[in-house]
């Protein structure tokens, strides 16, 4: 699942409740030339898409109508949850108004797009996001170029990498909502999407000097919060 850069067909699983978008996107990757990706998985949620081949997705295509009455925090939660699970989330709507836009995007979405992008956007966007690559579609324009928003856990693990922790050590201090601990492989999605997020803004981070470096000047962390890590400290 949504391990590091992937070489072969991207596998891509998509969440939505719609026949025909879920049958359209299947055409455009298939009808993509270069064979770039693959549709793993469909279904009406994520537990249906999880309980099987979807859950070896490098990319999940995420509708945000999938319950009536959900809030928008409740789908930005979702979003959180595949993230922490390594999973790379492309979310595909008809929502595109800023707040939605950044609520997802804040919750540690790769990348959003409109249901109106057209078939080579789609699918060069879907790639890109599953090699860790940088991506501002029109959608996303006006609130990734105003300003970097990192997700509060693309932050944390940011300010654990500058305190000296390998990502397995950051691993051990991040718990998932529901309990238990993220991977190390999850933590370097994290540090790659903060990454990629500076890129698609215009100002890339090719080292870590530089990636803290932006963060502060942003106002994404403050200097004092960057202490020394001894190995040897306890943590809960």
């Amino acid at each position: 699942m949504g391990s590091n850069t992937v070489e072969r067909p991207v596998a891509v699983a998509i969440v939505d409740d719609q026949d025909v978008v879920v049958e359209g996107v299947r055409g455009w990757i298939a009808g993509d030339p270069a064979g770039r990706a693959v549709i793993v998985a469909a279904g009406r949620s994520v537990e249906a898409v999880l309980d099987g081949p979807g859950r070896e997705a490098d990319v999940i295509v995420l509708d945000l109508e999938l319950n009536p009455g959900w809030r928008l925090q409740q789908v930005a939660e979702l979003v959180g949850e595949l993230s922490d699970q390594s999973f790379r989330v492309v979310v595909f709507s008809v929502h595109i108004e800023p707040l939605v836009v950044q609520a997802v995007l804040e919750a540690g979405a790769c990348a959003f797009l409109d249901k109106g992008a057209d078939r080579d956007l789609f699918v060069d966007s879907i790639v890109a996001v599953a090699h860790d690559q940088p991506v501002v579609t029109r959608s996303m324009a006006g609130s990734i170029l105003q300003a970097v928003r990192l997700s509060g856990r693309e932050r944390e693990a940011i300010l654990h990498l500058f305190q000296g922790m390998d990502y397995d050590s950051i691993a051990r201090r991040i718990k998932k909502p529901g309990g238990g601990h993220i991977s190390a492989t999850t933590v370097k999605q994290y540090i790659q999407r903060a990454r990629a997020k500076f890129a698609a803004a215009g100002r890339p981070c090719r080292s870590n000097f530089t990636l803290i470096a932006r963060c502060i000047e942003q106002g994404l962390i403050r200097p004092e919060e960057v202490e020394d890590y001894r190995p040897g400290q306890t943590h809960s």
